[in-house]
């Protein structure tokens, strides 16, 4: 599982002409899921997340975690996290999971993510998607599940 992380003002993901999410201060987290990965690798990942300091204390030191600020979370599924551009010039997404198992984890995520951070928004699985956010920083992380073990 591979989260791209932003610290942001705020984002939003617009479906068509519908905003399916919109968060204030908090952060956007596009999801890819690889064909490994279970539940137990989505909890691992959420929870460090969810505990990651990536937020600025009072000193300017960043010390705080999203729930530390009670902040949001917009969750964005992205199957392009798992492309492999080795070769050509087209991006191969062979990598990535099918989609039945990358929407039953995304689903899971929001779920358990709503349960600490009540603010979680989202975006619709499988759908052209468009992301409007506000970087705060800039602040992007790539957390790899591949990375935690």
């Amino acid at each position: 599982m591979r989260f791209l992380i932003q610290n942001v003002l705020e984002a939003s993901v617009r479906v068509e002409d519908h905003i399916t999410g919109s968060i204030g201060p908090g952060l956007l987290v596009f999801v890819g899921v690889g064909p490994e990965d279970d539940m137990s690798v989505a909890d691992k990942m959420l929870r460090k997340l969810l505990n990651m300091r990536i937020f600025k204390d009072e000193n300017d030191k960043t010390n705080l975690s999203v729930t530390d600020i009670g902040g949001s979370v917009l969750l964005v599924s992205q199957f392009t996290l798992y492309a492999d551009c080795r070769r050509g010039n087209r991006p191969s997404f062979v990598n990535a999971a099918p989609p039945a198992l990358a929407e039953e984890l995304y689903d899971y995520l929001m779920e358990e993510c709503r349960k600490v951070i009540p603010d979680t928004a989202g975006g619709k699985f499988g759908a052209d998607m468009k992301v409007s956010l506000i970087n705060n920083g800039p602040f992007t992380i790539i957390l790899d599940s591949a990375d935690l073990k």
